[in-house]
């Protein structure tokens, strides 16, 4: 995985981590993992070193929303990419003390095998994370801490309470069109903690 550009995105510490492909007539390689290139990875993103916990893939429907999930025991950073299809990514700032708390930013994740550049997309421990998808796809998510589910916080994704002001409009009206259709959402989705909640949980200490 040879990096060619991580570039900031507006919640303090989220990049985005431009990788090349191998590119030639039958199509592409990639090298998804090589110590040496996680190595360098883990220098731009802040990181004394980028440990692999855990691998995770999940395959979801058009009209599909997912999250919006964070873990803090222990703290969890996930890399994340679209395998393919083409999905929204939904994340919210939870951190009690980021001067962007409560903000949401969309990314774009349409995969294009085509092209010589693909991408991942870095969340720092504290960024609530989801999905809504346009498209059948797949997602893998690399995480820096193993799943403990007595630790991990589920927020409503469906919640407009959200500051959305750093996101995309057309992303935006997606979404909201979306959800005003009744996009496919698990039960415990939907029954996530409300953003005005969260602000009064005692586990909001630990963020």
């Amino acid at each position: 995985m040879k990096i060619v550009e991580v570039k900031d995105l507006p919640l303090p510490g989220a990049k985005l981590v431009l990788y090349k492909r191998f590119m030639d007539v039958r199509g592409y390689f990639s090298e998804t993992y090589r110590q040496a290139d996680f190595d360098e990875l883990a220098g731009a993103l802040g990181l004394d070193e980028f440990k692999i916990a855990q691998i995770n893939e999940s395959y979801s429907t058009a009209g599909v929303v997912r999250g919006l999930h964070f873990q803090y025991d222990p703290p969890q950073g996930k890399l994340i990419r679209l395998l393919f299809g083409h999905g929204i990514d939904l994340s919210v700032d939870a951190r009690r003390s980021s001067p962007t708390r409560g903000k949401m930013i969309m990314v774009d994740l349409l995969v294009d095998p085509r092209q010589e550049l693909g991408q991942w997309l870095w969340l720092p421990p504290g960024l609530a994370h989801g999905n809504y998808y346009l498209a059948d796809s797949a997602l893998e998510y690399i995480c820096t801490a193993p799943y403990n589910p007595d630790g991990e916080v589920g927020l409503n994704p469906l919640d407009d309470a959200y500051d959305f002001s750093l996101c995309d409009p057309e992303l935006r009206r997606g979404f909201k069109t979306l959800i005003e259709k009744g996009p496919v959402v698990s039960d415990k989705d939907a029954q996530g903690v409300a953003w005005t909640s969260w602000q009064s949980d005692p586990r909001g200490g630990n963020v």
